[in-house]
C-alpha cells in the first residue's frame, strides 16, 4: 500500500497539541492546499499541519495528483473510479492513524480539511473511523455513497460544509444534497454558501473554517 508524503508544518508554539490534515483536490498536490496553514496557524499556534499528496498521478495533469479518476474528465470507467476511491480511502485511513501517532495526538485533537476531491475523501473516511475525529471541514465537494452512510458510520464528528454559489466544477446544489445525506444519517452539519465564489476558497469561508476548528479541536493536556 502506498505511503502518503507531503508538506508538514510544526506547531508554531513548539508544542503540538492538535493536528489538521489538509486534503487537496483533483489535479493538485499537497502543496496546493498547504498554503492554508499560514492563516490558520496564526490563530492555532499549538496545531501541526500536514498536507499529503494523493496516491495517484492525475490522468489529465501529470504534474498533479488524484485521489481517484473522474470519468467525465479523464475517460476512465465507472469501475476504475470506484476502485480508486476505495484504494485511496484505505490509504487515507492508515495515513490518519500514523500521522496522529507521529504527532502525539488523538482523534479528539485531529481534524480534516478537504477541498473538492479532498472533501469527498474526508466525508467518506472520517465517519468510518471507530473513534470520532474533532471535525471535518469540506470546501466545494460532494458526499459519496450517502445511501450507505447510515449503516456504515462508526462515529459522527461535527461537519462544516462550504461551497461557492458560482462553482463551475461542482454545482452548489451538491452542498444541499450532502447536508441532507449527512443529517439523515444523524450528523450535526453546518453549511455556508460563499457568494460570488467559484470552485475555490473565499475569505468568508476560510474565516468560518477557522472558527469551527478553534471550537472543535480539543488540545492535548500537558
Amino acid at each position: 500500500m502506498p505511503i502518503l508524503t507531503g508538506p508538514r508544518a510544526a506547531a508554531r508554539s513548539g508544542k503540538t497539541k492538535s493536528l489538521v490534515i489538509l486534503l487537496h483536490g483533483y489535479g493538485a498536490d499537497g502543496n496546493d492546499l498547504f498554503g492554508l496553514n499560514g492563516p490558520l496557524a496564526q490563530h492555532l499556534p499549538d496545531t501541526a499541519f500536514r498536507s499529503p499528496d494523493a496516491p495517484e498521478k492525475c490522468r489529465v495533469n501529470p504534474m498533479g495528483r488524484q485521489w481517484f479518476s473522474i470519468s467525465w474528465l479523464d475517460g476512465s470507467t465507472e469501475s476504475e473510479m470506484a476502485a480508486g476511491f476505495c484504494r485511496s480511502a484505505d490509504i487515507l485511513h492508515r495515513y490518519i492513524t500514523e500521522a496522529m501517532a507521529e504527532e502525539g495526538v488523538g482523534p479528539a485533537q485531529t481534524a480534516l480539511v478537504g477541498f473538492s476531491q479532498g472533501t469527498m475523501m474526508s466525508l467518506h473516511v472520517a465517519p468510518r473511523r471507530a473513534e470520532p475525529l474533532a471535525g471535518v471541514v469540506g470546501f466545494s465537494g460532494r458526499l459519496h455513497a450517502n445511501e450507505n452512510l447510515k449503516n456504515e458510520a462508526l462515529s459522527k464528528p461535527p461537519i462544516l460544509l462550504i461551497h461557492g454559489d458560482q462553482d463551475e466544477m461542482i454545482p452548489v446544489a451538491a452542498l444541499g444534497a450532502a447536508e441532507t445525506g449527512l443529517a439523515d444519517a444523524g450528523f450535526k452539519v453546518r453549511t455556508h454558501i460563499s457568494r460570488g465564489t467559484g470552485h475555490g476558497i473565499a475569505p468568508d469561508g476560510l474565516g468560518l473554517a477557522l472558527g469551527f476548528l478553534s471550537e472543535h479541536l480539543a488540545t492535548k493536556s500537558e
